[in-house]
């Protein structure tokens, strides 16, 4: 079991995934436009529970996580709705 507190995105990726090198640069461009938040990259060939676990059948899927509970999930290289995922719940928390 995995822990992930904050806000994550987690890619779940392969390395023949034509649509996954498709996002794999609109991904990464937003990333360092938002280092509060955590992103990850899991490739299912070689961590094929943990894509189990999540019942990932098609990739790209990116699951979004807050404080630990998952709160959404894009299946395919649906640009829009990715961004809009990731604006929806990867806000930045206006600091105190």
């Amino acid at each position: 079991d995995c822990f992930f507190f904050g806000q994550v995105v987690v890619d779940f990726t392969a390395s023949w995934c034509g649509p996954c090198r498709f996002i794999a640069p609109i991904l990464a461009d937003v990333a360092k436009k938002m280092p509060h938040v955590v992103f990850l990259k899991v490739d299912v060939d070689e961590l094929r529970a943990v894509s189990e676990e999540h019942q990932v059948e098609a990739m790209p899927t990116f699951i979004f996580f807050k404080e630990g509970k998952m709160v959404d999930k894009v299946v395919g290289a649906k640009k829009d709705e990715l961004l809009a995922s990731i604006d929806k719940h990867a806000a930045k928390v206006a600091s105190a």
